[in-house]
């Protein structure tokens, strides 16, 4: 199996393990990787942390032994089953967290970039390389990207081609943490800081930030006064309120 699903608490944790080949995202292991995204959809987990196996790499990108030889139509079927699978990851009603190990590299980095967030050890590097194989990132890398760190600063990295060291990412807002120890181990503690609010709230939140960057500020206002306004009428909306007024912590049962 190429990618594992295992529990640290609250956290689900999807590993890929292909570290003979840094990761890869063959196409059987975008397979797994949407067997695993739904399963973690239906789980109980409160937060989704995804990680690579061994320390060389998170995920060094597609696996090229599979770019050969292929159609167009075959090329355009492969490129849409990625950002398929990566937008079951982007859409989770929870919290994800990529612990970066090593190298995150053009789908690996497209991987990074459709979790909630990043954390990265010091001996990380992110990009997306593809312009050097004469081609453009496929899962989501030219659309992603600009949205986290700017067109101007996105734009460099995608036509140079060149990587990223995680001081410089961290600079420039592409993680959210540089740490010393093990990445999964921060991201963990990363993710416990949302994993206590109700997931109803979050969810909410995170779609008013998301949806109202699609359009205009006051389209954006007119997104957050509904999902504010239907966070009020919750049971944990309520909740919160009642907490607050009685001087005790909430207790959000997610509903």
């Amino acid at each position: 199996m190429t990618v594992l699903l295992t529990r640290l608490g609250e956290a689900a944790v999807i590993t890929i393990d292909r570290s003979e080949a840094l990761n890869a995202l063959s196409y059987a292991t975008l397979d797994a990787l949407a067997e695993r995204f739904a399963e973690v959809a239906k789980s109980d987990a409160r937060a989704l942390l995804i990680t690579g196996a061994g320390r060389k790499a998170f995920c060094a990108g597609a696996d090229i032994n599979e770019l050969m030889g292929r159609t167009v139509a075959e090329e355009k079927r492969a490129t849409e089953q990625g950002q398929r699978v990566l937008l079951m990851l982007d859409e989770l009603p929870i919290v994800s967290v990529a612990a970066i190990n090593g190298h995150a590299l053009g789908g690996g980095l497209e991987l990074a970039l459709a979790c909630t967030f990043r954390v990265a050890g010091r001996n990380a590097t992110l990009g997306l390389p593809e312009i050097r194989l004469g081609m453009v990132p496929g899962y989501g890398g030219t659309q992603r990207l600009p949205r986290l760190i700017g067109e101007s600063r996105a734009l460099e990295i995608i036509l140079s081609g060149r990587s990223v060291p995680a001081e410089e990412a961290f600079r420039i807002g592409l993680v959210n943490r540089v740490v010393n120890g093990e990445p999964l181990e921060a991201a963990l503690a990363f993710a416990r800081q949302f994993t206590k609010h109700g997931l109803v709230a979050l969810n909410l939140a995170r779609q008013s930030v998301q949806r109202g960057m699609q359009g205009s500020l006051r389209d954006g206002l007119r997104i957050e006064a509904d999902l504010s306004t239907l966070s009020m009428r919750t049971e944990d909306g309520q909740e919160g309120v009642a907490a607050f007024l009685e001087k005790r912590p909430p207790r959000f049962r997610d509903r």
